[in-house]
């Protein structure tokens, strides 16, 4: 069977899923350019809980888990299959590492749809979610990433979705489509990294700037699993798509394994909505 690439893509906000810009092309050229995978696991940012889990229901539910956004984005109905069978796959590569099997609280949020729907919008692949343990360290995660890699070689594309800069307090409309002196040097910082020794991108809780851009890690930790897989396969990584949203949010994005697609796309990050205030709403 190919091997899967793998890949990080910053999803920005939901709005995202519903428009057309340089960033969601560049998920959909992805789509395009990566042979069939027998199933898609995606670590999402929006999964940030007290326990290490992969969903394992045979039809997983659209999550809206935001509001203050247009009725459009919750009318987005994203109706993959699951495969529960992907739990135990999952759960022996990764021993002694504990994973349990969600049956019935989570689905496929919105860090995952909103890729999804611009990459594979037929959803006609099986979609497996991995939860965030909020309760480990970097390293875990960058481990627990390196232990995934062999999925790859049995088709499954593994996808991590947040954002290497997410301080949605600091967004400023004025900069829709730039980003702050700290924001830039974090994430050039963390370019770097991932392009040239992806193995110690967990040690970027030390730069400078670690604090404006990642004042809560869920965002950032997926980029820990891609990085790891990288690691694993002494494979670095290369650019997607970049760039920054107002002010504060990293929009850059990641494949390992393959040669991005040239990127083609046109327009800054969707807009956010006008109510509530960005640190509000759960994007």
């Amino acid at each position: 069977m190919t091997v899967m690439p793998a890949a990080f893509i910053g999803h920005g906000n939901p709005m995202n899923a519903v428009e057309t810009n340089r960033y969601t092309e560049a998920w959909r050229a992805f789509g395009q350019a990566v042979p069939r995978p027998r199933a898609i696991l995606v670590v999402s940012a929006h999964w940030y809980v007290h326990a290490t889990a992969v969903t394992a229901m045979p039809s997983p539910r659209t999550i809206h888990d935001f509001f203050g956004f247009p009725r459009e984005l919750f009318d987005v109905s994203y109706e993959a299959p699951g495969l529960p069978s992907l739990h135990e796959e999952i759960a022996d590569i990764v021993h002694p590492t504990w994973v349990g099997a969600d049956v019935d609280s989570w689905g496929i949020d919105h860090g995952a749809w909103s890729v999804l729907r611009h990459a594979f919008p037929e959803a006609d692949i099986p979609v497996v979610q991995l939860s965030i343990n909020a309760l480990k360290p970097f390293d875990d995660h960058l481990q627990l990433g390196a232990s995934l890699a062999p999925l790859r070689e049995d088709g499954v594309l593994v996808i991590g979705s947040g954002n290497v800069v997410h301080n949605l307090a600091g967004v400023s409309r004025a900069l829709s489509d730039g980003g702050f002196d700290w924001a830039r040097r974090f994430d050039e910082r963390a370019r770097e990294l991932m392009l040239e020794d992806p193995a110690e991108v967990a040690r970027l809780d030390g730069h400078p700037d670690f604090d404006l851009a990642v004042p809560t890690p869920d965002h950032f930790l997926p980029l820990l699993y891609v990085a790891g897989m990288a690691g694993a396969t002494g494979t670095a990584a290369e650019v997607l798509v970049d760039g920054y949203a107002y002010g504060s949010l990293s929009m850059t994005a990641y494949t390992v394994g393959m040669t991005p697609p040239p990127a083609e796309g046109t327009g800054v990050a969707a807009p956010l909505p006008d109510e509530p205030p960005p640190d509000g709403a759960n994007i």
